[in-house]
């Protein structure tokens, strides 16, 4: 069980590596919807997509290390960590606790960041509906669909050239 141990906490620590690597990105996307960098805002959505594929294969590594650990303990196979800490040798219990700890704390602020960047994302999306609309002028005000998204009038069919001359 020593070497299923082992690689239970190498994918703990990769796994919080990778939240960390995410948390940048948001943080990075953040300064840049802020700062209205847009050509560099598409790049850090691309790597923030990218990030969240690497998240997730490495939270499906720890998940199997976990469950090879939990059968090996003797316990089944979806055993929780809190199950599984009573049958770890006391050391490694209190590393495999304290990685998971680090791991909910990080997954925590990568949530609440990536929902700063959606109110901010949403915020400028609003923005420039209401400057598109004030440049091209409908009849039609602006509603919101089923799901809560705003929905601005449609364009003029004309040119701005025709508009202006």
């Amino acid at each position: 069980m020593n070497e299923e141990l082992t690689l239970l906490i190498a994918a703990l620590r990769e796994e919080l590596a990778q939240y960390g690597e995410m948390l940048a990105l948001l943080d990075r996307e953040q300064e840049l919807v802020v700062a209205r960098g847009s050509a560099e805002l598409l790049q850090t959505v691309d790597s923030i997509n990218f990030q969240s594929e690497v998240v997730t294969q490495a939270r499906k590594r720890r998940e199997e290390c976990q469950r090879q650990v939990a059968v090996l303990a003797g316990l089944p196979a979806n055993a929780t960590i809190d199950e599984l800490k009573g049958r770890l040798p006391a050391n490694h219990a209190i590393l495999v606790v304290a990685l998971v700890e680090e791991n909910n704390e990080l997954l925590v602020r990568v949530r609440q960041r990536a929902r700063q960047n959606h109110i901010l994302l949403n915020r400028s999306l609003e923005l420039m509906q209401r400057l598109i609309g004030s440049l091209f002028p409908t009849t039609r005000s602006a509603t919101y669909s089923g799901d809560g998204q705003m929905r601005g009038g449609n364009l003029p069919q004309h040119t701005i050239y025709e508009a202006v001359g």
